[in-house]
């Protein structure tokens, strides 16, 4: 019998319509994991992928992520059967003297993220987590998260999990210092910008952890926190005006914007909406976020993210450690069950009760001045224009946040040889080679301006060569105008989007000067030179296998050619679109260059800084 992959994982087949598939999701989604607890209950190994920290911190990960749905489901009443095992494991991860011990913190720690888990937990189910235990496991485990409290968090939505793990001592009545806890919500009001939306710490750093990290977490305290009104009506009007920014990084069948660190958590990018409903904020109509929420788990319940056994990869769209980050472990894809939070709340709650409503989004280009973004909505897809942030702490950091165009159905690639030009994908990018072998591709900005809907970025791929980019949405395609000054003869790649492959040849490709087309059983994809001065070559380029988030085959609409020295001005469209008629539509009408001098002139009267989510980091 053939394998399915798709059939793997544990949402496959599931409706996900009503709470009751939500709830059935989430124990499908548990179970694959109890062979895994060690036999002292408070280490959860699931292979061998390593990250950088230790290996009993990588097992709490494994243990504790669970909790992020589970606490959800008991708290709204469901039942679960193994919390004794979650007892044993809190008692024995925390004696000093048992062999399952999660170790000593003394600085900054990854058992302080995963300690988050287990403060709200203790915050939501105290008679299950710690009122059974005898006293000497609750010393042992007021001791040690009191302990880890004490030093310093990240600076970014890390001091979130000290406010967290205070919620669940102050439930169980352990004395501490709260003065902590005072100051870790003073030093988050630094990362608010405007408008809703946050950075992630020190750099003005914008991707999912804004959702799924700065508003889930300040969702869940407005919800829990007891004395502290204002400051909880401040997070709620933060998420309304979120709300409306955010609901475009969804497309209209669930999936969402594919862009920055940390994609193996997958689902949680929905987190935002469930801990809406937590909250009982109605940011939005509850059918509309319940549309939000459920689309987004039936988006996911289609693809092959799970290993045989049902356990959750490292990947995106299927298992990938290329796409991986340093810190990611086996058991960190779990934080994905961030999303079932909405199990905590009754089944009569209006966010159950909504009659989904469906996605109803048209295709305008919308302005996100915050994270200098352009988003365009197309069918089965979202495409955001972007300005280019920089990243270099983070592996493939410049694909993850640098390139002109991300999407939720495309994704992004990664590329797998630095030195191999010839073999680059370089989907929403443009390369540069000045020796055939190397390449150099938009890292970081010189400067960012936003103008209406359309974007303008400067950026040095080499510290004497400039480029102007100004990025255009005509939707379905978009332009991109590149003003290329260089004083040395280069060579220059230029990507579409990368669409799937079929495995035997069902997919045409047409390679012609001025024009790269990939059709594939599912999608189209083109790139069209629009370049007053020549054209370059096109090519429909088959990418190295595995680079792709969504899928692990993909060609790649590519338009290849030589700069000269001097300045020359590139003009590109790119658009993708499933197959069928609108698409063949589409590829028959490609949009005309746009006048470069009115652009320039644009932007000199109305282009508004947006090089503020581009501070440079420090290592």
């Amino acid at each position: 019998m053939t394998y399915d992959p798709v059939s793997a994982n544990p949402l496959a087949g599931n409706p996900l319509k009503s709470r009751n598939d939500v709830e059935k999701g989430l124990r499908d989604l548990f179970a694959p994991l109890l062979p895994y607890f060690s036999e002292g209950g408070a280490r959860v190994r699931l292979d061998a992928v390593g990250a950088h920290f230790d290996r009993a911190a990588a097992d709490l990960e494994g243990f504790a992520r669970p909790l992020w749905g589970l606490t959800p489901l008991a708290a709204g009443g469901g039942d679960f059967d193994h919390w004794a095992l979650y007892r044993q494991g809190l008692a024995n991860g925390t004696d000093p003297e048992h062999p399952e011990y999660w170790g000593t913190v003394n600085g900054i720690d990854q058992r302080q993220v995963e300690l988050a888990a287990i403060g709200f937990t203790m915050k939501m189910l105290p008679h299950l987590v710690w009122e059974p235990l005898p006293q000497k496991a609750k010393d042992n485990l007021a001791a040690y998260l009191k302990h880890a409290r004490q030093f310093d968090y990240a600076p970014n939505n890390w001091k979130f999990f000290r406010i967290l793990v205070d919620l669940g001592l102050e439930e169980c009545g352990v004395e501490f210092d709260r003065s902590y806890t005072d100051t870790y919500l003073a030093e988050l009001e630094d990362f608010y910008i405007d408008d809703g939306w946050y950075r992630d710490g020190n750099i003005r750093r914008i991707d999912h952890y804004i959702p799924f990290a700065m508003h889930f977490y300040g969702l869940i305290y407005a919800k829990l926190a007891r004395g502290d009104g204002d400051r909880v009506a401040v997070y709620k009007e933060r998420a309304r005006l979120f709300a409306r920014d955010i609901q475009h990084w969804f497309d209209d069948e669930g999936g969402t914007l594919a862009f920055g660190r940390s994609l193996t958590y997958r689902f949680a990018c929905g987190g935002f909406w469930g801990a809406l409903a937590f909250a009982d904020v109605e940011a939005l109509p509850w059918g509309v976020i319940k549309g939000q929420f459920l689309r987004h788990l039936r988006w996911w319940s289609k693809l092959p993210i799970a290993t045989r056994d049902g356990v959750l990869s490292v990947g995106y769209g299927y298992p990938n450690l290329f796409m991986s980050e340093s810190y990611n472990s086996s058991g960190s894809p779990y934080w994905a069950l961030k999303a079932f939070l909405p199990l905590a709340l009754p089944a009569d709650h209006p966010f159950w009760t909504a009659e989904e409503v469906e996605a109803n989004f048209d295709d305008a280009p919308v302005p996100l001045k915050h994270p200098g973004m352009v988003m365009m909505h197309t069918p089965g897809n979202v495409v955001a224009l972007s300005s280019g942030q920089q990243n270099w702490q983070m592996r493939h950091g410049t694909e993850k946040y640098a390139k002109f165009v991300y999407s939720s159905r495309y994704g992004f690639s990664v590329e797998a040889d630095e030195r191999a030009y010839p073999q680059g994908a370089f989907d929403g990018a443009l390369a540069f080679s000045d020796d055939g072998r190397h390449y150099r591709v938009r890292e970081t900005n010189e400067s960012a301006r936003i103008a209406g809907d359309k974007l303008h970025a400067v950026w040095k791929p080499w510290a004497d060569v400039t480029v102007e980019t100004w990025l255009i949405p005509a939707n379905p395609w978009h332009i991109r105008v590149h003003k290329i000054t260089t004083p040395r003869a280069l060579h220059a790649t230029e990507g579409g989007f990368a669409v799937g492959r079929a495995d035997q040849n069902a997919d045409t490709y047409i390679d012609e000067p001025g024009r790269g087309v990939a059709k594939s059983v599912t999608d189209v994809s083109a790139i069209v030179d629009l370049s007053p001065d020549g054209q370059r070559e096109g090519r429909a380029f088959r990418a190295l296998p595995n680079t792709n988030l969504i899928v692990s085959k993909t060609i790649v609409p590519q338009l290849r050619g030589e700069i000269p020295a001097g300045t020359t001005v590139l003009v590109t469209a790119a658009m993708a679109l499933p197959a069928g008629a609108a698409a063949e539509t589409a590829l028959a009408q490609p949009p005309k260059a746009p006048d470069l001098a009115a652009l320039e002139a644009l932007f000199a009267r109305e282009g508004v800084d947006v090089s503020a989510i581009m501070v440079p980091e420090t290592f």
